[in-house]
C-alpha cells in the first residue's frame, strides 16, 4: 500500500491548481467527444453520402482545423490564452449543434469546416497555458496525466457513442456540444490568464505576425520535427477513417468498431501513468524512433486482420507506440518553443495534425481504391520505419536547440546546419479519412 501511495504521490503530486482545472476540463470534454469517432459512419450510413463525399466533409474539417490552429496560435500570443480558449469552445459548441442539424451536403461541409476551425483554435492556447503553469521538471508528468485524461474520456466516449447512435445520431452532436460548454464554464470560472506569468506581450517590432512567421519558417530544427509529426499523423489518423471502413468490409458492425477502438483508450488509461518512469532519463530520440516503429507495425498488421479480435490486437500494438510518442512529443515541443512565441509555435505544431486531417481522407481513399487495402496498411508500416531513422538522425540537433533555449542569456539562432530528413516513402503511402488529433 505504501508503495502504491508513493507512486501516486510521485505521479500526481506538486502540480499547480490551474493544471488540475485544465485537466478536469479536458476529461469532461473528451467524455463527450462522440462526433468525430463516428462521423464517417454517420455520413455514409445515416445520411447516405458516398465515400468520396464523406471524405470531402472530413477533409474540410481538417482544412478548418489548419485555419483554426493558425489563427489560434496568433491570438494566443497577442490576445491571451484565456479569451482564445473561451471563444474557441463557445464557437465549437455552437457549430457542433449546427452540424448535427445540417442536411444538404453544402451545409454539412460548411459546418464541418467551421467546426474544425473553432475546435482546433483552442489547441495552441491550451498547450501554451499548460507550458506556462507547469515547471519544466514536471512537464513530462503533467503531459502524461493530461493525455491519460484525454484517453479515459475517449475510451468511454467510443463505447457510449455506439450505444447513443442507436437512439439517433443527433444525440451525439448535442452531448458533444454540452461537454464543450462545461469545459468553457470551468475555464471562465476557475482559470485566469497565464501569459503574463512567463512571457509578457511581445514588443511591437518583434511581435508582428510577419516577424513571428519568419522566425518559425527559418527554424529548421523545429520545422523538421513538425514534418515528422505530419507523416506520423497521416498514419495515426487511419484509425478514424480507413479503419472503420476496413472493419465494415469484414462484416463488422459500427458497435464492434466502437468496442475495438475503445481498446486504445483503455490501454492508455491503464498504462499511460507508468510511461514517465519508464522513459525518464532515456534519449528522447530513441523513444520517438521506437514509438514510430511500433505504431507503424500495428497499423501494418491491419492488412491481415479480418476478425474483431485481430483488429483489436492491431489497435493494442499501435497504441503502445502512441503511448511512448505522446509525452516525449509534448515535452519536446514545449522546449523548442521560445516563450514570447509559444502560442504560435504550438499553433504551427498543431497545424501538422490539421494538414494530415485534411489530406488523410483523400489520400487514404485513393490508395485504398487504386492499390488495395493491403498496400494502404503496409505503406503505414513503411512510413513508421522511415520516421524511426529520421528521429535518430535529427534528434541531436533538437536536443542542442532545447538546451540553448533552457539557458538564460544565450541568444538562440533558429537555423541549424542539421536538416531533418523528410521520409520519402511517405509520399507513396500517404492515406486516410481522419480526425485532427485527440492529442493534441
Amino acid at each position: 500500500m505504501r508503495t502504491v501511495q508513493g507512486w501516486f504521490r510521485d505521479t500526481t503530486g506538486g502540480l499547480p491548481r490551474t493544471f488540475w482545472y485544465l485537466w478536469t476540463g479536458t476529461l469532461i470534454n473528451r467524455l463527450g467527444s462522440f462526433v468525430l469517432v463516428f462521423l464517417a459512419i454517420y455520413l455514409t450510413q445515416e445520411r447516405d453520402f458516398s465515400a468520396s463525399q464523406a471524405g470531402l466533409v472530413i477533409g474540410l474539417w481538417g482544412v478548418g482545423g489548419a485555419v483554426g490552429t493558425t489563427i489560434g496560435g496568433t491570438l494566443t500570443d497577442r490576445w491571451g490564452r484565456r479569451p482564445t480558449l473561451l471563444t474557441a469552445h463557445l464557437g465549437a459548441a455552437t457549430m457542433m449543434v449546427a452540424l448535427g442539424l445540417a442536411r444538404p451536403l453544402w451545409a454539412v461541409a460548411l459546418g464541418a469546416l467551421l467546426l474544425g476551425t473553432f475546435a482546433e483554435a483552442a489547441r495552441p492556447a491550451f498547450g501554451a497555458m499548460m507550458v506556462d503553469v507547469v515547471p519544466e521538471k514536471d512537464r513530462l508528468r503533467a503531459f502524461s496525466l493530461n493525455y491519460w485524461a484525454i484517453n479515459l474520456g475517449f475510451a468511454c466516449a467510443a463505447v457510449l457513442a455506439g450505444l447513443a447512435a442507436q437512439s439517433g445520431y443527433l444525440l451525439l452532436f448535442l452531448v458533444d456540444a454540452a461537454t464543450t460548454l462545461v469545459t468553457a464554464l470551468i475555464i471562465f470560472t476557475r482559470v485566469g490568464e497565464t501569459r503574463s506569468a512567463h512571457a509578457g506581450p511581445v514588443s511591437k517590432g518583434a511581435a508582428a505576425p510577419a516577424g513571428a512567421l519568419r522566425t518559425i519558417l527559418s527554424d529548421r530544427v523545429f520545422l523538421g520535427f513538425v514534418a515528422l509529426n505530419l507523416f506520423g499523423a497521416l498514419v495515426f489518423l487511419q484509425h478514424i477513417s480507413m479503419l472503420p471502413i476496413a472493419m465494415g468490409d469484414s462484416g463488422l458492425s459500427p458497435a464492434t468498431y466502437g468496442s475495438v477502438i475503445a481498446l486504445n483508450g483503455v490501454l492508455i488509461v491503464v498504462g499511460q501513468l507508468f510511461v514517465p518512469k519508464l522513459i525518464k532519463g532515456r534519449s528522447r530520440s530513441h523513444v520517438l524512433a521506437l514509438a514510430a516503429l511500433v505504431m507503424g507495425a500495428g497499423f501494418g498488421l491491419t492488412a491481415f486482420a479480418d476478425t474483431a479480435w485481430l483488429y483489436g490486437l492491431t489497435v493494442l500494438i499501435w497504441t503502445v507506440g502512441e503511448m511512448l510518442n505522446s509525452p516525449s512529443n509534448a515535452t519536446l515541443i514545449a522546449e523548442l518553443s521560445p516563450a514570447a512565441l509559444r502560442g504560435r509555435y504550438q499553433g504551427a505544431f498543431s497545424l501538422s495534425w490539421q494538414l494530415a486531417g485534411a489530406a488523410a481522407p483523400v489520400l487514404g481513399g485513393l490508395v485504398r481504391e487504386h492499390s488495395g487495402n493491403t498496400t494502404l496498411w503496409l505503406g503505414c508500416a513503411a512510413i513508421g520505419a522511415v520516421m524511426a531513422v529520421a528521429h535518430l538522425v535529427s534528434g541531436p540537433a533538437r536536443e542542442r536547440r532545447a538546451a540553448r533555449l533552457r539557458t538564460p542569456g544565450i541568444p538562440v539562432t533558429p537555423v541549424t546546419v542539421v536538416r531533418t530528413p523528410v521520409p520519402e516513402a511517405a509520399e507513396a503511402a500517404a492515406t486516410a479519412p481522419a480526425e485532427p488529433v485527440r492529442a493534441s
